[in-house]
């Protein structure tokens, strides 16, 4: 659909879908109009992947997959009748970009088994990660009963989930139950238990953050093999950030705090590059530090690095940090519910996420292909020991004043 040598711009006015892709994924500039208007109007998608050294074919591949996303009437939309049977069920879901079509195939394999077997109803739509916060706030931000929320909901986002004003208040209600049949751990995650002790969420994947880092930015720098590397001052206005992935990028902003508290939060800050705008990436004159020796982003996108160049990607020794795949499910609904938990939770669905996606799997028969790389997972005894919103909130303004302090 959308052809390589078009601007950035010409994308964007075009398919506005496609922002997210854009934000998630290397460009987080796109998400600002204003930044947009001066320097998207200049530079084609193919030299902007080229100047980040990414794989076109992937990247169109992904764009295209929005685009069909909100243009076509598949089955994201199919049961939203709002005339439904009463006795059906509501299933929602944010489902993960590389992986949401493939998935949507054998989840329409699924309806028809139940539809010939004259099961219970669904009423579902399940969208590409990629539009979740804007989705989110109209669909899901403001529920204040039980009986307003979906009966199946899937989605990343420690905000979202634990927030005391929020979903949060529901899981502290028992409104919701673990319903995923397996009890041992998969391997990559033996050390750190994704499974919930209190029995309400259930984790069926995750989406790591790694290193990509541009060799030839380094300037004498070693390449950073841990999260502790990325933080010394060396890196200031060196790194790239996955601002625009809310989820993935609370995951991280959690997790150092965790680790290295108010001040591996500031670091963070102090790190970010300060600018990403391809246009001035482009300008001879532009010095080294204008550009990002590292960038920290989802282990697929990897994946998309043309092999050769001076891209690195550096699983970190410390661990990859992981932002979980969160399923939640009514405590009323159990028994209706449990077949299709069954399909989320099965070992099939588990190799799509793990193998076509890289999103470890938690399931426990699931071969990440991963060795025994280590991870970073925040922990259930770190999130219930107060408000998660409140220390998000809290790590972004630390952030924030960290990085302008650098920037100004």
């Amino acid at each position: 659909m959308i052809n390589p040598e078009s601007t950035l711009l010409d994308i964007i006015e075009s398919y506005p879908q496609t922002i997210a892709v854009f934000v998630s994924n290397g460009f987080p500039q796109m998400a600002d109009a204003e930044k947009r208007q001066a320097f998207a109007g200049s530079v084609s998608l193919s030299d902007a992947l080229l100047l980040k050294q990414m794989d076109e074919e992937a990247f169109l591949r992904l764009l295209n997959e929005a685009i069909q996303d909100s243009e076509s009437s598949d089955a994201t939309l199919s049961g939203s009748s709002s005339s439904m049977n009463q006795t059906g069920l509501e299933v929602v879901g944010l489902l993960p970009c590389p992986v949401r079509l493939p998935l949507l195939d054998s989840w329409n394999d699924f309806l028809k088994e139940r539809q010939n077997d004259g099961a219970v109803p669904i009423q579902h739509e399940l969208r590409a990660a990629s539009m979740g916060v804007e989705w989110v706030e109209e669909h899901i931000d403001g529920i204040q009963s039980p009986e307003s929320l979906p009966d199946l909901f899937i989605s990343a986002g420690f905000d979202l989930f634990f927030d005391a004003d929020g979903i949060g208040k529901f899981r502290n209600e028992g409104v919701f139950t673990n319903l995923v049949e397996w009890t041992e751990e998969n391997p990559n995650f033996i050390n750190d238990s994704l499974r919930d002790p209190q029995g309400c969420y259930s984790v069926i994947a995750t989406v790591p953050a790694v290193f990509l880092v541009n060799t030839k930015e380094l300037n004498g720098r070693p390449i950073p093999r841990t999260w502790e590397d990325v933080l010394h001052s060396q890196f200031a206005q060196s790194v790239s950030l996955p601002v625009g992935d809310f989820d993935l990028f609370n995951g991280i902003l959690l997790n150092i705090h965790k680790m290295y508290g108010e001040g591996g939060v500031r670091a963070l800050g102090r790190s970010l590059c300060e600018s990403m705008h391809p246009s001035q990436m482009v300008k001879s004159d532009r010095r080294a530090k204008d550009k990002p020796a590292i960038t920290i982003m989802p282990y697929f996108f990897t994946k998309m690095v043309r092999p050769g160049g001076d891209l690195e990607a550096v699983w970190p020794e410390d661990g990859a940090i992981i932002s979980p795949i969160f399923m939640l499910a009514k405590k009323e609904k159990a028994q209706e519910l449990q077949p299709v938990v069954n399909f989320f939770a099965s070992k099939e669905t588990g190799e799509l996420l793990a193998h076509q996606g890289l999103f470890p799997s938690a399931h426990p028969e699931v071969d990440n292909r991963l060795g025994e790389k280590p991870f970073l997972w925040l922990g259930w005894d770190e999130i219930a020991k107060g408000d998660i919103k409140e220390r998000i909130t809290l790590c972004e303004k630390l952030f924030e004043e960290s990085s302008q302090g650098v920037h100004s």
